[in-house]
């Protein structure tokens, strides 16, 4: 049984590879379209740098969040900065349009352990010692 052929926005996925990063923006929503058609040399630089990482076998690392994903990132494992580390991520075709950010959440889950002293109302008069 073959899977369901990927599209997005009615173009297959080598449709939209064959596509400068301009005319990808056109597939997008109005802010990330406008973003894209701003930012699209800092975009392409950074194409250009994970194809260069990848082909010399050095770990692409960023710290640029704010990066939309067009469809020249697709099969890079990327390192995306999350403000302590770098979090590896595979890009997959469904990421198309997101922001890098998206992928690398900045906060995590909080596990509180046992109350202190004092946090209670019952244990405000125990002792410290």
């Amino acid at each position: 049984m073959a899977g369901k052929e990927f599209l997005y926005r009615g173009k297959t996925l080598e449709e939209l590879k064959k596509l400068d990063t301009r005319e990808f923006a056109k597939c997008l929503g109005a802010d990330t379209r406008r973003f894209v058609m701003r930012h699209f040399d800092v975009i392409e630089n950074f194409v250009k740098k994970c194809r260069q990482r990848s082909a010399e076998g050095k770990p692409i690392r960023t710290h640029l969040r704010h990066l939309v994903i067009v469809p020249e990132m697709i099969g890079y494992d990327i390192g995306i900065h999350n403000g302590k580390e770098f979090f590896k991520i595979k890009i997959i075709s469904e990421m198309l349009g997101h922001r890098l950010g998206e992928f690398a959440q900045t906060r995590g889950k909080v596990e509180h352990g046992a109350p202190g002293i004092g946090a209670t109302r019952s244990s405000a008069s125990l002792s410290v010692k």
